[in-house]
């Protein structure tokens, strides 16, 4: 299910960059990578899969593989804000799962803001609501934080983001919450998750440059979960509170 959905994002993320260059060009980074990630958001295993990697602008629109694709309706002074659209990943529950609702991918309907005084930093908000999944599943999401971007040795771009992530009762209850039907088939208590801050995420990125127009660009995360997603059952039984990630693509600039 998530690769397939990695394969849908970079389809669509290929399209948009080939009209806007047969227009007048995009301005950015495109490419593709493979990242070792947390299964789902309670952690409950780790995985490896391939990942698009987009950086792009065409305009007033922008499409990146962190806050989807977004349109700077609205912008002065440092400032854009305007609509948004974000995928979602989901979950299949097997393996330590099994037992619990299958979580399917979703996307993040909504909006965002942003002050941005200089290119290399900026601060950050986004807010939405998930859409496509099953009866129940589904709420409001978001996420506050900032970048900042630093130049170091060798034509070496160095960056650090700080992040957090929030979400209601319903889309808590999503990913962190137990039923009492999931807890007879799956064995792990039951949970009611509340609304609040999901998450907090330290991020380090570094890009090499590689030959002319050609880079390699990798990250690694620390997440740590916080209120009622740190509390779940879930993760108590079968997850991690404390997450860590690791990213790595190749990607060429227009």
């Amino acid at each position: 299910m998530k690769t397939f959905a990695y394969v849908v994002w970079l389809l669509i993320g290929l399209g948009l960059s080939a009209a806007a260059y047969a227009v007048s060009g995009p301005s950015g980074e495109v490419g593709a990578g493979v990242g070792y990630q947390p299964y789902d958001p309670a952690g409950s295993r780790h995985q490896t899969v391939p990942l698009p990697y987009f950086d792009l602008d065409w305009g007033d629109v922008s499409l990146d593989t962190d806050d989807g694709l977004t349109w700077s309706a609205l912008k002065a002074d440092g400032w854009s804000a305007g609509p948004s659209i974000n995928y979602v990943p989901g979950r299949n529950a097997n393996g330590s799962l099994r037992g619990l609702r299958d979580v399917p991918d979703r996307a993040l309907v909504g909006g965002f803001v942003q002050y941005s005084p200089a290119e290399f930093w900026r601060l950050y908000a986004q807010l939405g609501q998930t859409v496509g999944g099953a009866g129940g599943q589904g709420g409001w999401a978001g996420k506050v934080g900032g970048e900042l971007g630093y130049p170091l040795a060798m034509g070496i771009i160095g960056s650090n983001q700080l992040m957090a992530h929030f979400a209601d009762g319903r889309e808590m209850s999503t990913f962190f919450g137990v039923s009492e039907s999931d807890a007879l088939d799956s064995g792990i208590p039951g949970y009611k998750a509340s609304g609040g801050f999901q998450n907090v995420t330290l991020t380090q990125s570094v890009e090499f440059p590689l030959a002319p127009r050609w880079s390699l660009v990798a990250s690694a995360s620390w997440a740590h979960l916080l209120g009622s997603a740190a509390q779940s059952s879930i993760v108590k039984e079968v997850g991690q509170v404390n997450q860590t990630s690791v990213q790595t693509a190749m990607s060429y600039k227009f």
